[in-house]
């Protein structure tokens, strides 16, 4: 028997009166992920625990079959799980963001973009390595992630403020925010040294010329220490791995006990390598049982606030992801199980995450199931859940389920 859990990050959504009411979900064709929920179980998943930010670190911790109550500790020492750094005890990890900041000349701050325009891996890897050459000291050290995904390792006592993850304010003011790291010395002292260094960077000229927007500063965040937890064999006695663009997911890869697999050309947008993951995902359950494989273009359209491409990246998850694993396992003859969801919803009207719980299907190639009988969305999962009482009401028992096949 092999298991799957396909994540489509952020795809939930609510109706847009462009699509005449429907959620872009509603609206993209999704012939594989309709057939799967057809024939098999769909419920609601709360992948996000009251109290909890519905960001992407505790909802695909749940997923992962992790209480984040128990478990989470930021999401920060996750991406640094994934690129093999150790923290020391006096040590925490910060989720530095290349971002695009607009200040006035009386002191106001605004969020114009938190992504640095999608920046490029080589762009990105030149300005943390200048950045790390010119500012780091004892206490803080720069190290390189993917596009705007960086991280930052602070060896000292946390300050104290309250840190906010940047795509919650998309053109939005952010001067309080921003005024906590300036109260504290040493961090004033940081972002004026970063802010120098990025200002007048070649690389932010050219950006500026190609009319991108540049990283004109760095936005600390998601702050932890390294968790510990028990692995995934350990628990369930399987041997699985995890498929993602992104460092975040790699590292609860990790920390999990699964192999990661790197795919080239894998960006985290609607430009990744699709066939490339859904290839390693195949030769992943040749000797594997289990794989987790992570889209995150969904979640970034929602944060760009791009109808069309959020509808793209939903249609490349089912025609390019889902259908030929599935289709790859059928031809094998082998049983499997099955589970397609979401993390959490990125609106589009909103620009960042929201905790409603999430549309999930259970499929079990054996069809003992009589099935749903329904198309995949919001609307009919939740109408659905109603009708049958069938919402999982912690996230992190999905996987249970999943591996319940007698």
């Amino acid at each position: 028997m092999k298991y799957l859990i396909l994540v489509g990050d952020g795809m939930g959504d609510f109706p847009i009166a462009d699509l005449a009411g429907k959620t872009p979900l509603e609206a993209a064709a999704t012939p594989m992920i309709d057939e799967l929920c057809a024939k098999g179980e769909f419920f609601l998943t709360h992948t996000v625990p009251d109290g909890f930010p519905p960001g992407s670190d505790v909802a695909n911790m749940s997923l992962m079959g992790y209480d984040p109550v128990l478990y989470y500790t930021g999401r920060a020492p996750l991406e640094a799980a994934a690129m093999n750094i150790r923290l020391a005890a006096d040590e925490t990890a910060f989720r530095c963001n290349l971002v695009t900041l607009d200040q006035d000349g009386g002191g106001r701050v605004t969020m114009r973009d938190f992504c640095a325009g999608h920046i490029s891996n080589q762009e990105a890897h030149i300005l943390i390595a200048d950045l790390e050459a010119a500012c780091a000291t004892a206490t803080f050290h720069f190290k390189p992630g993917v596009s705007y995904r960086h991280l930052v390792v602070f060896k000292s006592e946390h300050p104290g403020f309250v840190t906010v993850p940047p795509h919650d304010h998309i053109e939005k003011d952010v001067t309080a925010y921003w005024s906590r790291y300036l109260a504290e010395p040493a961090w004033k002292e940081l972002l004026d040294r970063t802010g120098t260094v990025l200002s007048g960077h070649p690389v932010n000229l050219a950006r500026i010329r190609a009319g991108k927007n540049p990283a004109s500063q760095i936005w600390l965040w998601g702050e932890g220490k390294m968790p510990s937890v028990p692995t995934l064999p350990e628990r369930f006695g399987i041997s699985g791995s995890m498929i993602s663009a992104v460092d975040l997911l790699k590292g609860l890869g990790v920390v999990g006990g699964l192999s990661v697999i790197n795919v080239p050309g894998a960006t985290g947008y609607i430009d990744t390598n699709y066939e490339g993951k859904a290839k390693a995902a195949s030769e992943a359950l040749e000797n594997g049982d289990f794989v987790f494989v992570h889209l995150e273009a969904p979640d970034e359209a929602g944060h760009q606030g791009s109808l069309a491409d959020k509808l793209t990246a939903i249609e490349d998850f089912d025609r390019r992801i889902v259908r030929p694993i599935v289709t790859d396992l059928r031809n094998r003859h082998e049983d499997f199980r099955v589970i397609v969801t979401m993390d959490h919803f990125t609106p589009l009207a909103l620009r960042t995450h929201v905790s409603d719980p999430v549309p999930t299907l259970l499929y079990d190639s054996r069809e003992q199931q009589a099935g749903s009988g329904l198309s995949f969305s919001e609307k009919t999962c939740r109408e659905h859940d109603a009708a049958v009482d069938n919402r999982l009401a912690a996230g992190h028992q999905l996987i249970e389920k999943l591996l319940r096949h007698e």
